[in-house]
């Protein structure tokens, strides 16, 4: 019988995986970084190019990065859409002499999914290590944040003993059937 893998092997193990994950990540031909709503991905270039020497195409499902009359830099299909007209690519000039970098702001579609890689022929990073950032609720749209106000009520709620939102309609209802049959025995009611 085999036995599952003690605190320190278990970290062991992981730090081996995010080893050879940034290794993989450092042998990409760009660097990349996400949020949960967006991805930005920079490309090294040589600093004497300009931004007509370059070809770069955005699509709802693939990018394709290079110096015009060359084999690309970065080429394929992301793992999920994006909102090509709400994504970006500029030119930027770097610091250390004769390097430029072509820099690429890509809007997710789906603002709930954190990407494993760009794209999808690329090796795969582990989400579920992802740390998210601190978001106020201000920062959600609307449905989300009343999602997440509801959560949090219910959460209340429930460390005092209280009844949920769900369950406190279900009493609103019973009570509102209650007066409008006052001739109906609700002794024996349960709610479930």
């Amino acid at each position: 019988m085999a036995s599952s893998p003690t605190p320190s092997e278990r970290g062991r193990a992981d730090e081996a995986l995010k080893k050879k994950e940034a290794a993989e990540q450092a042998a990409l031909p760009y660097k990349w970084t996400q949020t949960i709503a967006d991805v930005d991905v920079t490309v090294p270039v040589p600093g004497n190019l300009k931004g007509r020497d370059l070809a770069v195409t955005l699509s709802k499902t693939a990018i394709k990065v290079g110096i015009k009359g060359q084999e690309p830099i970065l080429n394929g299909e992301f793992p999920h859409p994006i909102h090509p007209d709400e994504s970006t690519w500029t030119l930027e000039t770097l610091s250390s002499p004769a390097t430029k970098e072509i820099a690429i702001h890509l809007d997710k579609s789906n603002k709930m999914q954190w990407w494993p890689h760009v794209v999808t022929g690329a090796p795969a990073i582990d989400t579920s290590k992802i740390t998210p950032e601190n978001s106020k609720l201000g920062d959600l749209d609307g449905e989300t944040r009343a999602m997440v106000e509801k959560m949090m009520y219910d959460q209340r709620q429930k460390e005092m003993g209280k009844p949920t939102s769900d369950e406190e309609k279900k009493q609103d209802l019973l009570r509102k059937f209650q007066a409008q049959h006052p001739e109906m025995d609700f002794s024996q009611a349960k709610m479930g």
